[in-house]
């Protein structure tokens, strides 16, 4: 069993991923009994609604205190105080003060879009892996249009994957205005780099939201929120014809762990250079919605 390891940007250190669930995840979608109660029950979506319907239930409150306190939540970042959730999936995709994810740099720097760990592709069209080697990349299937996989498929993408123990809500990487917004329909599986080494199309096979954002001078952003299981709901604060500036909130997640995706035309970006490096050997790095992505070229 492969642990998973990423890069702390902010301690400069390799680390190994305490993974919520662990056991979990292996037995799903490394043993065959499992791979078979994953295709029966897990991806499916009463699962998943059952499980959000349980987080939603006020007896979820008791969970609260004791992941903060196992997992070392700093509270201290929060608009409300810990007492003041009633349910789990309300202290799971709290709010944060603006104080406690600050935007680098300015106009010429873009930001990440959630906290996570981070993995780039710099150039799509010579992707030779991501997550593990040897597995095909179908963009036309991630974005759903063969015109967008036309746009971005000389780009640059960014994969930004959050834990459940991560801040959920997830933020414009860029300012620009929504010039589209749609639902892409699919199933629940999981994104932890566990199920992605066996299968990295669970990326476009999830549920997904699409949104394009149009830049004043840099073209096309695609921004792709991604479902999991125990994720199914993605929530939008932002829709097509609205604007958004750079930091500015797009949606959350309800409970479990997922990613987003945000796509970059040929030519505009210069993405940050431990992400690049570390990418390259196939580790994500670790840093918070704020933080540098990149800048424009």
């Amino acid at each position: 069993m492969d642990p998973i390891r990423y890069f702390n940007r902010y301690n400069q250190a390799i680390e190994t991923e305490t993974v919520y669930g662990e056991s979990y995840l292996r037995w799903t979608y490394e043993k065959p009994f499992g791979r078979l109660a994953l295709n029966v029950i897990v991806k499916r979506s009463l699962f998943n609604i059952w499980y959000g319907w349980r987080m939603d239930r006020s007896s979820s409150q008791s969970k609260v205190g004791p992941f903060i306190e196992d997992y070392g939540i700093d509270v201290g970042e929060c608009v409300e105080s810990k007492e003041s959730f009633g349910t789990f999936n309300e202290f799971f995709y709290r709010k944060l003060k603006p104080s406690a994810r600050p935007l680098s740099g300015g106009e010429e720097t873009v930001c990440f879009p959630a906290d996570g760990r981070h993995i780039a592709i710099p150039d799509l069209s010579s992707i030779e892996s991501v997550y593990v080697k040897g597995q095909a990349f179908d963009l036309t299937a991630f974005l759903g249009s063969d015109e967008l996989a036309d746009t971005f498929s000389r780009g640059s993408l960014v994969i930004s994957r959050l834990c459940p123990v991560d801040y959920h809500r997830f933020h414009a990487p860029v300012a620009g205005k929504l010039v589209d917004q749609k639902l892409i329909g699919g199933s629940l599986f999981s994104v932890s780099p566990i199920a992605l080494r066996r299968k990295l199309s669970y990326l476009w096979e999830n549920k997904r939201i699409l949104t394009l954002i149009e830049t004043e001078h840099r073209g096309l952003v695609a921004f792709v929120a991604i479902g999991a299981t125990c994720v199914g709901r993605i929530h939008m604060a932002r829709g097509k014809g609205e604007s958004v500036t750079k930091g500015g909130e797009l949606g959350y997640f309800a409970f479990g762990g997922s990613c987003v995706a945000t796509f970059f035309e040929k030519g505009r970006v210069d993405l940050a250079d431990d992400l690049v490096a570390q990418s390259s050997n196939l580790i994500e790095v670790y840093s918070k919605m704020g933080d540098r992505l990149g800048t424009w070229r």
